[in-house]
């Protein structure tokens, strides 16, 4: 069976910087929808329409085609008393209630004296990525899969542009 629109394509995934290095693999084969659902990157999408299983591609993804520019209005520099004595780098804040920034996710990634450094910007904004992939599975999907825009499985995976 070939990819096409309403199939259920598994995937073996590599997801590597422009110079080769690793970032992450999938233990076990990725599936999402695919037509057009939003469940994977268009540029990859594209690369698979038509393929079949075996098949390998390769992606050149730019920021924008991947997790988006880095936006620096997306940093905040907030007092160190407004967040728990336990602190490190790498902890994950949400957005204040209410706020602008209600739906954003804060890592802390420097910490000074009195003040710590937010940046909602996801980890790999700026980045040009290589998204590399086997075809290990393609099935037509289910009417309820169809319904839901999404693989029916708890592992099934969203690889898209993040909002």
């Amino acid at each position: 069976m070939i990819i096409a629109k309403d199939t259920i394509v598994s995937l073996d995934v590599e997801l590597s910087d422009i110079w080769g290095t690793l970032i992450q693999r999938s233990e076990e084969p990725l599936q999402y929808l695919h037509g057009g659902y939003g469940n994977i990157f268009p540029a990859a999408e594209a690369a698979l329409e038509g393929r079949s299983v075996k098949d390998r591609v390769e992606v050149r993804l730019e920021p924008e085609d991947a997790f988006g520019d880095y936006d620096e209005n997306l940093l905040r520099v907030e007092p160190r008393s407004r967040f728990p004595e336990v602190l490190e780098v790498g902890m994950r804040f949400e957005g204040a209630a209410g706020g602008d920034d209600a739906d954003l996710i804060f890592t802390v990634t420097d910490m000074a004296e009195d003040k710590v450094v937010l940046d909602a910007n996801h980890a790999l904004a700026g980045m040009s990525l290589k998204l590399s992939c086997t075809v290990v599975g393609v099935r037509p999907a289910t009417d309820v899969e169809i319904r839901n825009g999404s693989a029916d499985d708890p592992q099934s995976v969203i690889l898209r542009i993040l909002p």
